[in-house]
């Protein structure tokens, strides 16, 4: 053959080839092609165990291919393959992946190297139980320990409150309003820990048509003896030197849970862990608390909300409290450790905000927190002891030792409403919200009869953290060091101590040789503008003019009335005076820092406190023995050697 003859019939199979590629692509005659055009949508939620079947809806009969796979992929950004069994022309059923876990999962549908992105859902791996909750019901569950269920655990949704049955089931009819179901974990059980979070409560994932189910899984534990730690105002923001300050307190922490470890320790917050405004300036919220919080190892606490850990760019108590709940905790719930039932209230109202930094909240409690507590209460015998915790304080002190209800007639009204609800029950109530102590008992008036006292337990950051920066001192307004309060359980029995933080449990009370006590800009403040000057001198009057009086003074933080105050002088026991006043340690340690730097207002000042106490001595060079005397019979001592000099130094 010549070479013309394979030219002639190469150049025609090339013609031929590009002929039928052009009819191929062009004209009206289009071929079959697989587009791809699928319409799923994954449920919101689907329960069951690894390996278990689930529907997912067709919608338009567009359906996959058997071929199909369904991918799972996790927040951690693991992939998983769920495989197609079964498909209609209204739903496709498959198999949960064998090696899936609880979590939430965003998913799509593969084909070849194509993806389709079908939704989120959120997968909760649970065994089948012999239970069929009621048509009504819209959240159910088992509550287990090793499997086994553990009737009469109450459990909630903020609303309803139930218990669980003989074989450890429970039901809700919730209208799931608050968007979580929590439980009042039972005496003697303990849940999981992510962190130093209790995981009693867990967020709810469906609308509320949907049922879907939530078990707690319980451990049992001895709890005859324990110790509740009280963890006053924080106030973590990123600034003042508080990241430092907080880890000195979370190593004094860690090391009296050390020295605790043939008991129990938990611990609760009583509000203000972080501080709204600080979220956004410094970018420090409740996350970044719980990065600085999970330094204690091994401690289960129980959070209490403060006004300062709302979020201030709402418009709406619930809107306020949205951050939280899905971070830290419920606002309001309860638990039970040993003897006792422990009640957590949220008391800041941020029903007014308005988006800005004006923060309008009132402290009362709401009406659906009372009607919870109240069925709460309705599971909780009139013999078991109660803790109550809230952020804002019930009682306020008057004068040197009276005290009245907090806040404006709606607030004393409201009050009134959640005592009544706890009347007959033997009741502490545990508070923050001042920075300062201060003691209500059943003695006072105030209490009305009743078997209660009121701790309010003074702040872990004390002023703020402002003392430890400005002259290395942690003190509260009314002089308390800055610390927590530690509550010792045994059976129906309390007893408590106040620690300041980096100090001896011992360390209960502080004295002044007011002889020694002149406090001016001059003396204190040397670098202070005149007004700066002016405004010092005026605020610290109260102990600007040098004395020789031979006065002596003491600040009992803790102090109660049935505490006794012994001071004597050559074995001679001094009359007492119970004071009303500022505490001179802190104008020094406070107010004396911020004038030297020019400061003419100051945002935490030293308030008045009626734990401070006077006797007069003989001579201004005696020596005088301090014996303070708790109401638990714990003796604290101090002998001053006089002239006692009055410096930060002093104290630090």
């Amino acid at each position: 053959m010549s070479i013309s003859f394979f030219i002639k019939h190469i150049g025609l199979t090339i013609l031929l080839i590009f002929c039928l590629t052009l009819a191929s692509c062009g004209g009206d005659d289009k071929p079959a092609q697989d587009t791809f055009d699928v319409e799923l949508t994954i449920p919101s939620v689907i329960e069951g165990a690894a390996n278990d079947s689930y529907t997912i809806p067709v919608s338009n009969g567009k359906v996959p291919l058997e071929t199909d796979q369904i991918i799972f992929m996790s927040d951690k950004g693991i992939s998983l393959i769920s495989r197609i069994t079964s498909i209609t022309s209204t739903q496709v059923t498959a198999t949960l992946p064998s090696s899936i876990t609880t979590g939430d999962y965003t998913c799509s549908i593969k084909r070849d190297s194509r993806k389709k992105g079908i939704g989120s859902t959120y997968v909760n791996i649970v065994e089948k139980i012999d239970f069929t909750p009621d048509p009504s019901s819209t959240v159910y569950g088992a509550v287990l320990c090793n499997g086994v269920g553990v009737p009469g655990a109450v459990v909630s949704d903020g609303v309803e409150v139930t218990a669980s049955n003989e074989k450890g089931f429970y039901q809700l009819k919730s209208a799931k309003a608050r968007g979580y179901v929590f439980i009042s974990i039972p005496s003697g059980y303990e849940v999981e820990n992510d962190g130093v979070l209790p995981k009693n409560y867990y967020m709810l994932k469906s609308d509320e048509k949907t049922l879907e189910r939530v078990d707690f899984q319980l451990t049992k534990v001895n709890q005859d003896n324990y110790i509740m730690l009280m963890f006053g105002d924080m106030h973590l923001a990123n600034r003042t030197n508080d990241i430092n300050q907080f880890r000195d307190f979370t190593n004094d922490v860690t090391k009296f849970i050390n020295a605790n470890k043939t008991k129990k320790v938990y611990a609760m917050t009583l509000g203000d862990m972080t501080w709204d405004l600080y979220w956004y300036d410094n970018n420090f919220a409740l996350p970044q608390y719980l990065e600085e919080i999970n330094r204690v190892d091994g401690l289960t606490i129980f959070h209490t909300m403060g006004n300062h850990d709302n979020d201030m760019k709402t418009y709406s108590d619930m809107g306020a409290e949205k951050k939280y709940v899905s971070t830290i905790a419920p606002t309001f719930y309860s638990f039970n450790i040993g003897k006792y039932h422990y009640i957590v209230l949220d008391d800041i109202d941020c029903s007014s905000y308005d988006g800005s930094t004006s923060r309008n909240y009132t402290k009362d409690f709401t009406q659906d927190q009372i009607s919870w507590l109240a069925k709460d209460l309705s599971y909780v015998s009139k013999s078991t002891p109660v803790i109550l915790t809230t952020h804002a304080q019930f009682f306020t002190f008057s004068g040197t030792s009276s005290f009245v209800y907090d806040g404006a007639s709606y607030r004393t009204e409201n009050t009134k409403q959640v005592l009544d609800l706890l009347s007959g029950y033997n009741l502490d109530l545990v508070t923050g919200h001042t920075h300062v102590v201060y003691n209500v008992t059943p003695t006072d008036d105030i209490a009305q009869g009743r078997d209660l006292y009121e701790h309010n337990s003074g702040a872990v950051c004390g002023s703020w953290w402002w003392t430890g920066k400005l002259a290395n001192i942690n003190l509260s307004t009314d002089g308390t060091p800055g610390g927590y309060q530690i509550f010792t359980v045994s059976g129906n029995d309390l007893k408590w101590q106040f620690k300041g933080t980096g100090r001896d449990i011992d360390y209960q009370f502080r004295t002044y040789d007011g002889n020694q006590i002149t406090i001016n800009a001059a003396k204190f403040a040397p670098n202070a503008t005149a007004d700066a000057a002016k405004v010092f001198n005026d605020w610290s009057s109260r102990w600007g003019t040098e004395s020789s009086e031979n006065y002596v003074y003491l600040n009992v933080w803790n102090y109660n009335r049935y505490w006794t105050i012994k001071v004597t002088e050559d074995g001679k026991e001094l009359p007492l005076t119970r004071l009303n006043t500022l505490d001179p340690l802190h104008i020094i340690a406070y107010e004396a820092g911020r004038a030297d730097a020019g400061v003419t207002k100051y945002s935490f000042p030293t308030t008045y406190t009626n734990h401070f106490f006077r006797v007069k001595a003989s001579s201004a060079t005696s020596t005088l023995n301090f014996e303070v005397t708790d109401q638990f019979g714990n003796v604290y001592k101090e002998t001053m050697t006089r002239p006692k000099s009055f410096s930060v130094a002093t104290y630090n």
